[in-house]
């Protein structure tokens, strides 16, 4: 006993195309929105630590990130804001990199700098610094001066390492 008839005037067949299409775009979605994820990184050869906490971000709180290449070069969401060979004929080489904290400061959560509860608001978030490991320490040190400056002051510097095993 046959149960199956088929008729071939009424069989149907399932058309892939439109789910084929939707998957592409999804796989093109998450290949954007991992790519974005990472904007702030430059490459950089990171000084190796021993010991060191994961970095885990709340990614709700925007983190400023400065990246600092080998030769001096301060980058922040791949935007150049200092660059050791073209200040020549600035009076100040830092303005761009200074207005960039000034305006990151702004958007930070701030604490009173005094125990008590009392006085200035200055940030409470700190800042990631990414430096090669061969960058000379004056433009770390450049970097944190500028960030105690009068309308920055973001207190809290994190600097970034690799550890043994990472291929960060």
């Amino acid at each position: 006993m046959n149960l199956a008839k088929h008729d071939a005037e009424t069989e149907m067949e399932m058309n892939m195309t439109p789910m084929i299409d939707v998957v592409f775009l999804l796989i093109i979605f998450f290949m954007i929105i991992t790519d974005l994820s990472q904007q702030d990184l430059e490459e950089l050869v990171l000084p190796m630590a021993l010991s060191a906490n994961e970095d885990k971000p709340d990614p709700n709180e925007p983190r400023p990130i400065l990246n600092i290449q080998h030769h001096g070069t301060i980058i922040a969401k791949r935007k150049t804001y200092y660059a050791p060979d073209s200040h020549d004929n600035l009076a100040d080489p830092y303005h761009e990199l200074k207005r960039y904290l000034t305006n990151a400061a702004l958007g930070m959560d701030t604490a009173p700098l005094n125990k008590n509860g009392t006085g200035k608001e200055i940030p409470d978030d700190p800042i990631l610094v990414r430096a090669d490991q061969s960058t000379p320490f004056k433009h770390i040190q450049k970097t944190m001066e500028i960030c105690g400056l009068e309308g920055i002051q973001i207190w809290k510097i994190q600097l970034a390492a690799s550890v043994p095993g990472d291929d960060k």
